[in-house]
């Protein structure tokens, strides 16, 4: 039997490590914070101080860390791997990188006859625990052969994807499909959730048709329970995304969802969820809904019934704006106009400004805020009109307002009431 070394003892790595020394490899371990190798030494593991010490001392080493950088360091830094490097040693890197890093591993170990292999997983935590993680690996396919019973050992199947890199390349493209199912799994949450909609009855009809997936099957339960511990970190997620995308760029593809998902983890991680599970993510949506996800059917103000259809508590403000609006003239070109105007109440949805100038119903106008509010410019429909002697009164739908920008508006709105009430 084969002597193994393992670099990186977090979510991931520990298990698989504590799975290989269970069926009786003698294993070797590093990790930057050595109170996380206590239980594998218990279980019988050696720890060495250094990535170095790991590589000399083994047959197989594999690394399980969460960055391009923090393969560089392990592999690069001071007494990192390549210094303890030797003749047949085998590298498996179970982290998702980028698949240049990848590939630059594969071609500078090669020049010391050391074979690398790309082998990211696919599984959370409970899957590394359980032993039925899915190998996807790139780089020699015979030579996988002859090792893939160690994979087996800590996983259910062991996928060969082709020459170096290929692992690190379908990761990506896999893992954009589970960012993706994520969010939109919490996106139709959310809309059930506002319309008050019982969860567990949404989610038992999710797993019975079309909108079934994986990830909806195994979060239902964190975001029911509102356990966010980490299966497998948001600021993971995020820069498995940035990297896909990344990828994407590289292949001259458009991805205007993978985009997308992306922005949304970037919010969640400037929320402080990075740590958190990606389940978290659904914090961003009860702060935009203004409250929490529950197992049981809630009725709140945010719930449309026909008591509260008016749920949105208007606030009288005094905001100075200016209005612009355009009218396309022949062959392309357009004219156009600004007024004066009040922004005079906020509601979740829009806005209600007050204006000297008749203007008509279905139109769009575009509203500038005053330069202290750093807000870009507003497009709104006028879905609504009253007269007031000598004014109008517009109610405006604001629709595709970016999440940062709402924020923003939110928060300068907040700061003048605040003034008005000083």
């Amino acid at each position: 039997m084969k002597s193994i070394g393992f670099i990186g003892l977090g979510i991931m790595g520990s298990p698989m490590a504590t799975n290989l020394l269970k069926k009786g490899y003698s294993v070797t371990i590093y990790n930057r914070t050595d109170t996380k190798a206590t239980e594998l030494q218990r279980l019988g593991a050696d720890i060495v101080s250094t990535p170095a010490d790991v590589a000399r001392s083994v047959d197989v080493l594999f690394t399980m860390v969460g960055d391009n950088q923090a393969i560089e360091d392990i592999f690069f830094g001071d007494e990192g791997i390549m210094d303890g490097i030797r003749p047949g040693l085998i590298i498996f890197d179970c982290s998702t990188v980028s698949p240049e890093l990848s590939i630059r591993l594969h071609t500078e170990l090669a020049e010391h006859y050391v074979d690398f292999f790309d082998a990211p997983v696919t599984g959370s935590k409970a899957s590394a625990i359980d032993g039925t993680l899915v190998f996807m690996v790139g780089g020699n396919e015979e030579l996988l052969q002859e090792h893939k019973s160690i994979l087996l050992d800590m996983g259910k199947a062991v996928y060969s994807m082709g020459g170096s890199g290929t692992g690190s390349r379908t990761k990506l493209a896999l893992n954009t499909i589970v960012g993706i199912n994520m969010a939109g799994f919490i996106e139709g949450l959310a809309i059930a959730s506002k319309s008050g909609i019982d969860l567990d009855a949404f989610t038992e009809l999710v797993h019975t048709g079309g909108a079934a997936s994986k990830i909806a099957e195994i979060k239902k339960d964190k975001l029911l329970d509102r356990d966010f511990s980490p299966h497998f970190p948001l600021k993971h997620m995020l820069k498995d995304l940035q990297l896909a995308g990344q990828q994407a760029i590289s292949l001259q593809l458009p991805t205007p969802l993978l985009q997308t998902v992306e922005n949304l983890y970037r919010i969640g991680l400037s929320k402080g969820l990075g740590d958190l599970d990606m389940s978290a993510l659904i914090h961003a949506y009860e702060d935009w809904m203004h409250h929490q996800l529950s197992h049981k059917k809630h009725e709140t103000k945010d719930t449309p019934t026909a008591d509260n259809r008016r749920r949105d508590v208007r606030v009288p403000l005094d905001i100075k704006l200016q209005i612009s609006i355009y009218q396309w003239e022949k062959e392309g070109s357009f004219s156009g106009q600004s007024m004066e105007a009040e922004l005079d109440d906020l509601s979740e949805s829009g806005l209600q400004i007050t204006c000297n100038t008749p203007l008509a119903k279905e139109m769009f106008i575009v509203i500038h805020f005053p330069m202290e509010a750093e807000l870009p410019p507003l497009t709104g429909k006028i879905i609504r009109i009253e007269r007031k002697e000598t004014t109008f009164n517009y109610g405006c739908l604001i629709s595709g307002l970016a999440p940062p920008t709402k924020k923003r508006l939110e928060a300068y709105i907040q700061s003048k009431i605040d003034q008005n009430n000083e």
